[in-house]
């Protein structure tokens, strides 16, 4: 039997009727259209579903829609405003960070609420931050320059 949930989905107030066992992801994908989170693997390892659930970076594929009642949802989508990319987006090109682009909306939604909690982190706190993302293309290093750069450092200094 489906259930009406209403949430806020990037700023915007969402209705929808789902059966109890749908995933976040399938809602948001399927009955949104928003597909930036990607399906991966389906078991919460690679992080190619990842959204922000009120403030907190979750693999969307772990969380069913009728968990995400009443709550706040930041998906990729959300994350420019007005046409304009987010400072993390921006870092991620500038620094080649995105390559194939499968895990760079996870990747860079887990960068986000890292900056949230803590703007300006480690490099350590970056890597244990996006260790839920798996990429198979950049090797990391990049991503964590990007996410430095986003942060307005570079190996834990200043940069001007």
């Amino acid at each position: 039997m489906k259930r009406i949930i209403t949430l806020t989905v990037n700023g915007e107030p969402v209705e929808g009727a789902v059966e109890p066992n749908r995933t976040l992801l399938s809602f948001l994908r399927e009955d949104l259209g928003l597909t930036g989170a990607k399906h991966g693997c389906g078991l919460g390892d690679c992080g190619a579903c990842t959204v922000i659930l009120d403030g907190k970076p979750v693999n969307s594929c772990l969380v069913l829609a009728v968990q995400a009642d009443g709550r706040e949802v930041l998906t990729i989508e959300g994350l420019a405003d007005n046409g304009k990319l987010h400072p993390i987006q921006e870092a991620f090109i500038e620094t080649g960070a995105i390559q194939c682009g499968f895990c760079s909306p996870g990747m860079i939604l887990s960068a986000k609420a890292l900056l949230d909690e803590s703007p300006k982190p480690t490099e350590t706190e970056i890597r244990t931050a996006i260790s839920g993302n798996l990429c198979r293309c950049t090797g990391y290093q990049k991503i964590v320059e990007a996410i430095l750069a986003a942060a307005g450092t570079a190996q834990g200094k200043e940069v001007s």
